[in-house]
């Protein structure tokens, strides 16, 4: 998979996610796949139990299908999920 800024305006329910960093020591950690995304949060299934993390206080690392690994910081992709996916990309790096 083709790594590019416009990963931010993918999918991510389905994904399975690792949180790697977060200002909640009880959310690092947490891994499990996307069941659901609100403006502010990630819904996650982790052993049959739903877990929400804040994407703001986060960085998640998405694993794709195909094994890539992507590191994103929860700050970029506060949004509605539908929102996100429309706004312009605006390069951070």
């Amino acid at each position: 998979m083709k790594v590019t800024p416009e990963i931010v305006q993918h999918e991510f329910i389905g994904l399975k996610v690792k949180v790697a960093e977060s200002s909640n020591p009880d959310c690092v950690g947490i891994k499990g796949r996307i069941i659901d995304e609100t403006r502010n949060t990630f819904v996650l299934m982790q052993d049959g139990k739903e877990k929400r993390v804040i994407k703001e206080t986060s960085v998640f690392h998405f694993i794709y299908p195909d094994g890539t690994i992507v590191e994103i910081d929860g700050k970029i992709l506060v949004n509605r999920p539908e929102d996100r996916i429309k706004k312009p990309i605006r390069r951070r790096w």
